[in-house]
């Protein structure tokens, strides 16, 4: 018999890196019906008997606020879970136990898994566990999940309870309240509606999606006249308040006390501590670029700390894959000529597809670095700091924290970033923000910094390519300002976020959520970038010469790609990278990074190459060639107009679709794709003349 357990509990509970220890590779993810939000299910990995784990979005309470609240609530009461698995943050249960009293009100088996219990103990506090699971009325589990232990002791009590029923437990100790609850909870019995409790509450509260149910239809006159005497007995119809604070009086008299504190009321913790410095009013600021510009310079510079000849982890890495790449481009090119192949497929394999799609793959390490180090910020807690820290800054400019954490997450990809924007209530808010996602650069744009870094700043490139970050930040801030005093008018929504406590993160779970960043990258080099290099590779060898449609002279302008270039090439003369007769080369790279960022760069390793004409069939595989053309065409001037304008302009199709479909608007979305356009133009104009004029 397959059961089917949910994971519930509040966002930083440690709720997904539990899912990650239950189901390790056994898990999928996918979207939830009709909505984009992620889904996550898998199998518990080390169960003989067949057990789904669902992975529920991160929720407060069980009220339909937002729409990851309402996913949650939806699949609990409509899809019968053989038992609730609800993980409460240790560190600090009154908050999340407020969740718990709304769990326990329907009549699902549950356990609690009490997390970060390693913590607890650290700080020398300690659980009362009996009593607690006592008070509660359901089991309660000490676990780590970050360490993995307690993991098959929940799951023993998870299957121990799942075969039993249980029935709503109400914890409200107030008289009138629990006669106005049992009276509603008779009509709901007559309904023949499960979990009779946990619906007379929200009826009692006027829950308007447990109004709109057909079931309670008949009974809304009887529901109204309840909640009527109810008002008049406690002198307020406010009822959702007035459950809200019984259920903290009850957690705060009954719960609260089982956790003795070893320290003295008042008293900081670590986390406090560290967080006294690291989110100082003035210096929390600089600190979180201080720690940013840190994980650039480690992931591409060339000399790691100014040692002459050392390289950070990054580049090393990078030196490495070029090394396979070269190895595998050598033996393709000694096979296919040994087995007499024709010079153009010879061009086609080692040109194209090696040189296009190597290009970009030896860039794969870095960013793997790159994604690792910001794991480690998210998971040690310090990227929520982050939020905090920007929301001060952010919001003298119209502008709210909140919006940082989609931007954030912008940081891996653009299409995540733009999803995350549906945690944000405002409508205003959720537009503008998704807007300036694409300004924060993903992961696929990293392959481009680190060309032009690498070539024409190679002693500073790892604070050139945190300067082009920097750029999309102030970028976004500006363009925020403008448009919160334009198009977006209205009031700045109060932040207020959760920070979760510092710990050392788990080299296991860095390297699962740096992979899962990477994943895409990767998959997409070895797929679509294949697919994309020989098109562009046909393109850039194949146009209309005297002699009619046929093989060129190896990317030249008369190519159909060098004629659609040359074409629009005026446009982009001002910009400077987009001067002389390979100019036209620059700008089909930009139109082909619309597939997917990592295209710009396995474009130039294209266009780029010698070609057959060269004779040099695996001449770029280590990126020398290109290297070597980039520094000679591109001046420091013209590099960081290029890199800006990839930056800033329209971002991969996958966002711009999505972007579309949460905007659901035609007119937005045009205006949306000329702002970036616009944007990216006049930032990348300015740039050019401005470093221009400094002698650069």
């Amino acid at each position: 018999m397959s059961l089917k357990f949910a994971l519930v509990g509040n966002p930083n509970c440690g709720k997904t890196t539990l899912f990650n220890e239950l189901t390790g590779s056994n898990a999928y993810v996918g979207n939830w019906p009709g909505v984009t939000i992620e889904r996550k299910e898998g199998k518990y990995k080390n169960q003989d008997q067949d057990i789904n784990i669902i992975d529920l979005p991160g929720i407060y309470s069980l009220s339909p606020y937002t729409p990851e609240e309402i996913i949650a609530r939806n699949y609990i009461m409509e899809e019968a879970p053989d038992a609730i698995i609800n993980i409460v943050d240790a560190t600090n249960p009154e908050r999340n136990l407020y969740l718990t009293t709304q769990i326990l009100e329907t009549d699902y088996p549950v356990v609690i898994a009490l997390n970060m219990i390693d913590q607890v103990e650290k700080s020398g506090d300690k659980v009362n566990l009996e009593a607690l699971s006592e008070v509660l009325g359901v089991p309660v589990v000490p676990i780590s999940a970050l360490k993995g232990k307690g993991i098959t002791k929940l799951m023993e009590a998870a299957i121990k309870v799942s075969g039993k029923r249980r029935q709503g437990k109400n914890i409200f100790n107030h008289p009138d309240l629990n006669h106005s609850i049992a009276a509603i909870q008779e009509v709901v019995l007559t309904s023949g509606i499960a979990h009779p409790l946990f619906y007379a509450v929200k009826l009692l509260e006027s829950d308007p999606m447990v109004l709109g149910k057909n079931s309670f239809a008949p009974f809304i006159k009887q529901i109204k006249e309840i909640q009527d005497k109810a008002a008049k007995a406690y002198g307020s119809d406010d009822f959702e308040a007035i459950i809200a604070s019984l259920r903290y009086d009850y957690l705060s008299t009954y719960c609260t006390p089982l956790i003795k504190k070893d320290r003295e009321d008042g008293a900081l913790s670590t986390s406090d501590k560290i967080d006294r410095v690291l989110t100082h009013r003035i210096f929390g600021i600089p600190l979180f670029l201080l720690a940013m510009l840190l994980v650039f310079h480690l992931t591409f510079a060339t000399n790691l700390f100014g040692l002459e000849g050392i390289p950070g982890p990054g580049v090393f890495l990078q030196g490495l894959m070029k090394s396979l790449i070269s190895a595998i481009a050598s033996g393709l090119t000694f096979a296919l000529q040994a087995g007499g192949a024709s010079p153009w497929l010879i061009a086609l394999v080692i040109d194209g597809i090696i040189g296009g799609v190597g290009a970009v793959a030896s860039f794969i390490p870095q960013i793997g670095i790159m994604f690792l180090f910001l794991s480690i910020m998210e998971d040690s807690g310090y990227m929520s700091r982050g939020a905090f820290i920007m929301d001060r800054a952010l919001r003298k400019f119209g502008l709210s924290g909140k919006s940082f954490i989609p931007m954030i997450m912008g940081f891996g990809c653009g299409v995540t970033g733009i999803l995350a924007t549906r945690t944000l209530e405002c409508e205003k808010d959720r537009r503008i923000t998704a807007m300036l996602i694409p300004f924060m650069s993903c992961g696929a744009k990293a392959p481009i910094y680190a060309l032009f870094a690498g070539v024409l700043f190679a002693d500073h490139a790892g604070l050139m390519t945190f300067s082009i970050y920097l750029i999309g930040i102030i970028a976004a801030i500006i363009s925020g300002i403008i448009l919160k005093n334009t198009v977006f008018r209205g009031k700045v929504s109060p932040f207020v976020m959760e920070l979760p406590t510092y710990h050392f993160p788990q080299a296991k779970t860095l390297l699962k959520h740096a992979w899962e960043k990477l994943k895409g990258f990767v998959v997409r080099a070895g797929t679509i970038l294949i697919l994309a290099t020989i098109v562009i590779w046909f393109l850039s060898n194949f146009g209309i010469d005297s002699g009619g449609f046929g093989m060129v002279d190896a990317n030249s302008q008369k190519s159909v790609l060098g004629i659609i270039g040359s074409a629009i090439q005026p446009l982009f003369v001002p910009l400077g990278f987009a001067a002389g007769d390979q100019g036209w080369k620059a700008i089909i790279a930009i139109l082909t990074g619309l597939v997917g960022k990592e295209m710009v760069v396995s474009t130039m390793g294209v266009l780029y190459s010698p070609g057959i004409n060269g004779n040099e069939y695996a001449s770029d595989t280590t990126g020398t060639v290109l290297a070597s053309t980039v520094a000679g065409i591109f001046s420091p001037a013209a590099a960081l107009a290029f890199m800006a304008f990839n930056l800033l302009t329209i971002p991969c199709i996958s966002s711009v679709a999505v972007m579309r479909s949460e905007m659901n608007s035609n007119k937005w979305s045009i205006f949306i794709i000329a702002f970036w356009l616009i944007t990216s133009w006049v930032v990348s104009f300015l740039i050019y003349q401005v470093v221009t004029m400094m002698g650069f």
